[in-house]
């Protein structure tokens, strides 16, 4: 029997108020459950992006930011970002930045996602079970693809409204 993945249910100001497993969280019932974000800079001001992998329930096939995972129940949010920069990316040491926390809804979940940055001189291995491929990204680059279908709305939505004031545009 393979054992049920577990999300945290919390409040707006991310506490725990319950739990779920991960078909319940994404099947429409629009419980907030916890997430994180990564954004990875370059020493050059670009973005590292992820393609996400084909087989992915959401949004399969779209770039999107170079990290991003849920909160396992019992976890939490820092433990979760080292946890989720480790099985994508395979980075060890960083020193992540926190930006924000916002509420993102889609037609099936909602997440309380936790965002944070960081620049990042070292190697990058994506693991081929979590991502198809990555790559840094110019600002500008990012900007000439908006809307077109190339990133997931999550990552265009972060991208315009932490992102770009963050980084002074």
């Amino acid at each position: 029997m393979i054992d049920e993945e577990y999300f945290p249910l919390v409040n707006e100001a991310g506490e725990t108020i319950g739990k779920a497993t991960r078909r319940e969280c994404h099947s429409g019932t629009k419980w907030l459950h916890p997430v994180v974000h990564l954004h990875v800079f370059n020493e050059r001001g670009e973005l590292y992006l992820q393609k996400r992998a084909v087989w992915k329930d959401i949004q399969p096939g779209k770039w999107d930011t170079a990290v991003g995972g849920h909160v396992d129940y019992g976890e939490t949010v820092e433990v979760a970002l080292i946890r989720e920069v480790w099985e994508e990316l395979s980075i060890e040491r960083f020193v992540p930045e926190f930006l924000t926390s916002y509420i993102f809804e889609s037609e099936i979940e909602k997440e309380l996602v936790n965002t944070y940055r960081t620049v990042y001189t070292g190697e990058i291995y994506p693991n081929e079970d979590e991502v198809e491929r990555g790559r840094f990204w110019s600002i500008q680059e990012i900007q000439d693809n908006l809307g077109k279908g190339v990133f997931t709305p999550n990552f265009e939505n972060e991208f315009r409204q932490v992102l770009l004031p963050d980084l002074g545009l």
